[in-house]
């Protein structure tokens, strides 16, 4: 089968090509490099012995897209594409809704006219909300708290209904949690442009001396060390995720919708300190007062994936924070290193 990637050249989606490629699927990813580097698909191929041809472009011009499947016969997509970062959404609302929302639809306008009808969508916990009650599970009421978690609600929303319009159609809606880790060889990994968003990355320029300590944001969280607890998924599980639903979408019509994350809760504090045993390095931090917006525990029901797709997370945090300093060791500035 041959899958067109948007944003394959990013974190999650390098990763899921080397999956696919391992699986024996030809990739094409289409990517305009704005928060992701061709090197990592140069090392995929370098790790697999296969390419995955890179189209630059971007996913919200059409022309563009139509120009991608008038050159290759997509027989699926799995589409990563579009701005993730939650603080720059809230002071750029209309700069995400236009971005991730317009690339949403470019595709689904696009692929009907090639016989395209599958389609994996990376959408995120963010969806769920604030709500209180936990583990979240997949039939939950839904809600977001900022831009950004609004797009991936309005874009499930938006495939949901095409859908319902066209029997033809073939969506699974994967809800991720928390992904951290890379690729065992540490060849590929996760590569932030500018400030990191996530909890790792900042652990890992920690322990590599470009920051002095790691600040956690509260501890009087009512947890077990009042740190804030979240579901945590090695990204490979998570690519391997996307191959079992690709392979789940192929033989059926409609829309599912899945959680991939591991069902354990781990602590801020919990992830420092395996990090640290893991890696014989020791992590300074301080404690700062809470962010406004941020909930006590946040972590998924897996169960659906399991008993439809056959998947489950198999990597533990030991693996998450080993795989995650292999790549930051090899690695101390990127791919641009």
């Amino acid at each position: 089968m041959r899958v067109l990637l948007t944003g394959g050249a990013g974190y999650i989606g390098s990763h899921t090509a080397l999956c696919l490629l391992q699986a024996g699927h030809d990739v094409i990813v289409l990517d305009n490099l704005d928060n992701s580097s061709p090197e990592s698909l140069r090392r995929v191929q370098e790790l697999t012995g296969k390419q995955a041809p890179l189209i630059v472009g971007d996913c919200t011009d059409e022309k563009t897209v139509t120009r991608v499947f008038e050159q290759y016969p997509i027989d699926a997509v799995i589409h990563f594409a579009g701005l993730k970062a939650v603080g720059e959404s809230v002071a750029k609302p209309l700069k995400y809704y236009q971005n991730n929302l317009d690339a949403t639809m470019v595709l689904c306008k696009v692929m009907p006219k090639y016989n395209c009808n599958v389609l994996v969508f990376s959408s995120s916990a963010t969806v769920y909300g604030t709500n209180q009650e936990m583990p979240l599970r997949e039939d939950f009421p839904t809600g977001c708290t900022n831009p950004y978690g609004w797009t991936k609600w309005i874009s499930e929303r938006i495939l949901t209904d095409v859908a319902a319009a066209d029997p033809t159609r073939s969506f699974i809606l994967l809800r991720y949690f928390n992904p951290i880790g890379a690729h065992e060889s540490g060849r590929i990994g996760e590569d932030p442009a500018g400030i990191p968003n996530n909890l790792m990355p900042f652990i890992c320029q920690v322990a590599s001396g470009k920051l002095d300590h790691l600040r956690v944001f509260g501890d009087d969280y009512p947890t077990r060390d009042g740190t804030g607890e979240r579901d945590y998924i090695h990204v490979m599980d998570l690519a391997e995720g996307h191959l079992a639903a690709l392979e789940y979408a192929i033989k059926r019509s409609g829309v599912e919708i899945f959680n991939l994350g591991t069902g354990t809760p781990y602590s801020v504090l919990d992830i420092v300190h395996t990090f640290e045993q893991a890696n014989d390095l020791k992590i300074p931090y301080e404690i700062t007062p809470r962010r406004p917006g941020d909930i006590a525990v946040c972590y998924a029901d897996a169960t659906r994936a399991k008993e439809l797709l056959h998947w489950e997370a198999k990597r533990d945090l030991n693996a998450m924070c080993r795989d995650a300093w292999n790549w930051q060791k090899q690695n101390p500035r990127g791919y641009n290193g």
